[in-house]
């Protein structure tokens, strides 16, 4: 999320009802403190000055309920196509991206103030989204999945969202470093073709890049066509996509948030970052040194989590349920820690990376997108070492 992926558990968990045909229960305790403490986290954005920023957590909140009741989840997705040849989730997040494309790109064009999602093409970006592919098959969720499952109600996924927040500090540590081995500076649409034909390359992009799913799917014998629920889903995360970029600036970002998180933990913990090349860079250094919710990548983290959390409330998922396995709990571990750092590497996941960088109309959104469908495969074989099914 993923961004941004889910366990299977949590999802038909989140929908199940006491009785068959029987309306959902509301679990109220987990639903008030999920509604109060987003007001509560609106109530502070405003009074540390920045009531504006305070859209975010909402539309943080309103990203949670989205991707738990349309069950989107791009790690299952991308396994699906991968092994079974379905592409009902690929197409979907092509279609989210088309969405926030349509506003993005022109947007980041034309009005002084707002950017688009750019990064460098070089062995960062390859490796880090490699890497980041591996960590997302093995914790069943990616950056916003990790989010939303774990609002949710999944304590797995709490095991993963920590060793991600780790594995994001040391990627920062180490980014600087890969940096340095070269590459091809960002190559945007728009610059090439003026905002309205950078629109319509990107548009054309993701159009040839879903033929090729779909005929793949078809010559698999698969299904290729999403289902009602995921493309109601993604196209509400799309406008609300679209409303985070309006609100912040910039395009929706999850993992710098859990960086931020991880490193000012670290420096309370008494480690020192003034050596740190990456926390000397403006943005970082400003973000470290300010409040948690002066940074718009934490605003929206924050709020999906009580959003997932009050979206499955109103479906009573919190049953007690055994924990998993110790191999499961090790793999999601892992797969935290791979994720961390590879999307600090690659300069994001799911959701900064591919669906930011293709809506901005970046080709290291596709390049990034590439890298990690190649780290999936081997992450999917790794999943049996794991107890966990290669499906």
């Amino acid at each position: 999320m993923s961004g941004a992926g889910g366990t299977q558990h949590i999802m038909s968990t989140a929908v199940e009802t006491s009785t068959i045909g029987a309306p959902p229960r509301l679990d109220w305790p987990f639903l008030l403190a999920a509604v109060l403490g987003t007001a509560v986290l609106v109530a502070l954005v405003a009074l540390d000055g920045q009531p504006a920023s305070a859209a975010l957590v909402m539309l943080g909140f309103a990203l949670g309920v989205a991707f738990l009741k349309a069950e989107f989840s791009f790690t299952a997705a991308w396994r699906r196509f991968l092994v079974k040849g379905e592409a009902g989730g690929l197409l979907a997040a092509l279609l989210l991206i088309a969405v926030a494309a349509l506003v993005i790109v022109p947007v980041a064009a034309l009005v002084p103030g707002f950017g688009g999602a750019i990064a460098p093409i070089g062995p960062s970006l390859v490796v880090g989204a490699f890497v980041f592919g591996i960590g997302m098959q093995l914790a069943n969720g990616c950056g916003s999945g990790t989010l939303y499952t774990a609002g949710g109600g999944s304590g797995r996924m709490l095991i993963a969202l920590a060793l991600f927040i780790v594995g994001s500090v040391i990627g920062s540590l180490h980014l600087p470093a890969f940096l340095a081995l070269g590459g091809v500076d960002p190559i945007l649409a728009s610059n090439y073709f003026g905002p309205w034909g950078g629109l319509a390359v990107t548009l054309a992009s993701l159009a040839a890049v879903a033929l090729v799913i779909a005929l793949i799917a078809r010559a698999r014998g698969a299904s290729f066509g999403p289902r009602p629920l995921l493309i109601i889903g993604a196209i509400a995360i799309g406008l609300i996509s679209v409303g985070v970029f309006l609100a912040g600036h910039h395009p929706w970002s999850v993992t710098f948030g859990f960086t931020v998180w991880g490193a000012k933990l670290a420096a309370l913990a008494g480690f020192d970052f003034s050596g740190a090349e990456f926390w000397q860079w403006p943005g970082p250094k400003r973000a470290l040194a300010e409040s948690i919710l002066s940074d718009t990548s934490s605003l929206t983290d924050l709020g999906m989590i009580p959003g997932a959390m009050a979206a499955a409330a109103a479906s009573k998922p919190f049953a007690r349920t055994a924990w998993p396995p110790a191999r499961s709990l090790f793999a999601a571990a892992v797969g935290g820690l791979l994720m961390g750092w590879g999307a600090r590497i690659g300069f994001g996941c799911n959701i900064g990376a591919f669906v930011g960088g293709v809506a901005s109309g970046s080709l290291h959104g596709w390049v990034w997108f590439a890298a990690a469908l190649g780290g999936c495969a081997i992450g999917i074989r790794l999943r049996p070492l794991f107890g966990l099914s290669r499906e």
